[in-house]
């Protein structure tokens, strides 16, 4: 065991965070953004290198600005970074652009190859590859079963979205329990029942919404099971409400277009909305319904809840866990009872307001500044 230094040089990978406005980049952004912004970080003098591949999108405006922080971009995207460390297996190591580092992080499931010496740490969101193969294109899958085990394999620790995911890690991959820790997401403070003034009048300009809706956000992809909800929503009596799906393409989603094309007068598919928009597109719906087939986290979830929306979800995988008792849980493969749930939400109104009560006082309980504390403290553990 090697004394833990006063100070750590720790590199992270930042590519998802400028790369992807949803999913892993965001989580990339909001995990980082908190844990520079903590005054334990920067009163344990730690510096960090951000390590991005070329072809970001921009450089997020949230990086605090400290002369302990640094990006530095790879000269090749990460499509040729994946292909020649991954694919070809070339062994550069990520010290070659970071400089001499005591640990590397990356929060998106894979890990360069690294110097002798330098500690790892990885973050695996979900196994949903493994657990639902048929759910992704078979070209990505390979990649994948090839490329995350011998990172969890390689890693000195590893993160886990959830006990669900954790759980998956230790059956699946055979990783070693006391190498997996639980780290929870956070909810952002924007995300709050009280609207921003004109904040509707500017959805109905943007997005055309001029009904009541119930609403869904994921990428579009087989696992979010929207095709499901489409024909549950459908067989609702007509109130005058539609369903709005909210998500970029992700890959196979072309049965979740051809679905919402049979009910033109009661689905709308508004495609990627941005984060600036979500908190208001959670505000102004009737009802939040997330009937995905598997999470590692379902961050959507706890999101709506912030915003005082009654929630429907999944009772599989990590949903119960991050919804408590605060949703309607669901089969997923059950359309009568996603139908039914949906229908007791949106007409029962005492169960509308205590849904709601418990679902704020269940997303205060995850914060990026709980998270971004707990991951400053596994980095002190990993270097002793």
């Amino acid at each position: 065991m090697r004394p833990a230094p006063c100070s750590l040089h720790i590199a992270i990978d930042y590519t998802a965070a400028v790369q992807q406005r949803a999913g892993i980049g965001r989580y990339t952004r909001e995990l980082v953004g908190a844990l520079l912004r903590l005054p334990e970080s920067q009163e344990a003098g730690h510096r960090y290198t951000l390590l991005a591949a070329a072809g970001g999108q921009a450089v997020p405006a949230d990086l605090p600005p400290s002369p302990a922080v640094r990006l530095r971009f790879l000269p090749i995207s990460d499509e040729w970074a994946a292909r020649l460390w991954h694919r070809a297996r070339l062994p550069i190591p990520v010290e070659v652009f970071t400089g001499p580092v005591d640990l590397f992080y990356s929060p998106d499931f894979v890990l360069p190859p690294t110097r002798p010496g330098t500690r790892t740490l990885l973050t695996v969101h979900d196994l949903s590859f493994l657990r639902y193969p048929d759910h992704f294109v078979p070209k990505l899958v390979r990649y994948l079963e090839r490329v995350v085990p011998a990172s969890v394999a390689r890693a000195d620790r590893v993160l886990a979205d959830s006990e669900a995911t954790r759980a998956d890690l230790i059956r699946l991959l055979g990783t070693p329990p006391e190498k997996v820790e639980v780290l929870y997401s956070g909810v952002d403070p924007r995300f709050r029942p009280e609207p921003e003034p004109g904040e509707q009048e500017q959805l109905r300009a943007r997005y055309g919404l001029d009904r009541p809706y119930v609403l869904s956000v994921g990428t579009f992809q087989p696992r979010k099971n929207f095709v499901r909800l489409i024909r549950a929503f459908a067989r609702l009596p007509d109130t005058g409400r539609v369903l709005v799906i909210a998500g970029g393409r992700g890959w196979l989603y072309e049965s979740v277009l051809e679905e919402a094309a049979r009910h033109p007068d009661r689905v709308r598919v508004l495609g990627f909305v941005e984060d600036a928009d979500l908190p208001a597109l959670y505000r102004g719906a009737d009802l939040f319904v997330f009937p995905s087939f598997y999470e590692g986290f379902g961050l959507p979830v706890l999101e709506a809840m912030a915003c005082g929306v009654p929630v429907v979800c999944s009772g599989v995988s990590s949903l119960p866990e991050v919804a408590g008792d605060a949703a309607l849980l669901v089969d997923p493969e059950d359309e009568d009872g996603l139908r039914g749930a949906m229908e007791r939400a949106l007409e029962d109104e005492g169960l509308r307001q205590e849904m709601t009560a418990r679902g704020r006082a269940r997303a205060a309980e995850f914060t990026w500044e709980r998270a971004a504390r707990q991951l400053l403290g596994v980095f002190g553990v990993i270097n002793t």
